[in-house]
């Protein structure tokens, strides 16, 4: 495993941020668990968590008129470390007024032992939920969350309320891993939700 401190990278026209390699899951189907590098990254495993200070560093090297969307997704779950994620998107949105998102597994009231929703208000535009499987049990075989059974009515419950503070809520599965019936199931449950349903292509 090589480390490096690439903190922000380029995948096609956003620049995702990379804060952590901690997460609440072990995805059977993780990227990380075959590769190091994702878009034009150097390896995204961390030397050390980055201070806002590395981070701000990191964001004056770029050229923000390259990209489209600010992305919170590295090697490890964005809301592990939400108090510095909430402080470096107030920093982006008074500085370069860029659209963000959150790339997420949806447990971050789980991790952080408080509803998180409320403080995105403002600041997060879009929310992208990993839902995997519309069935509860096949959820905890592939994501092995820490927080087990609880892990995938907390994810639809924080998809529910997010709705409420951010413009753009998404729940996805990825294409050929769901049966017909699976994915309709899924549909249902994100209209039940008042979110949306995104089926999006394997990314390997």
């Amino acid at each position: 495993m090589n480390k490096s401190m690439c903190i922000a990278y380029k995948v096609h026209n956003n620049l995702y941020i990379n804060l952590t390699n901690r997460c609440s899951c072990a995805c059977v189907f993780c990227l990380r668990q075959t590769m190091e590098k994702v878009g034009e990254s150097d390896s995204l495993w961390l030397e050390h968590e980055p201070s806002f200070e590395e981070v701000v560093e990191a964001l004056e090297k770029q050229n923000m008129d390259d990209y489209n969307e600010v992305v919170f997704c590295g090697f490890g779950e964005p809301t592990e470390r939400f108090d510095l994620l909430i402080k470096v998107a107030k920093y982006i949105k008074e500085n370069y007024n860029k659209p963000i998102r959150i790339n997420t597994n949806g447990q971050g009231n789980l991790i952080n032992g408080r509803n998180i929703e409320p403080e995105m208000e403002g600041l997060i535009d879009t929310l992208s939920i990993s839902l995997n499987t519309p069935d509860a049990d096949r959820y905890n075989e592939l994501v092995r969350s820490r927080f087990g059974k609880d892990a995938f009515f907390a994810m639809l419950d924080f998809a529910r309320d997010a709705a409420k503070y951010v413009p753009q809520v998404v729940l996805t599965t990825v294409d050929t891993t769901l049966t017909e019936e699976e994915e309709q199931k899924c549909a249902a449950i994100c209209e039940n939700l008042g979110v949306t349903y995104r089926i999006r292509p394997w990314e390997s």
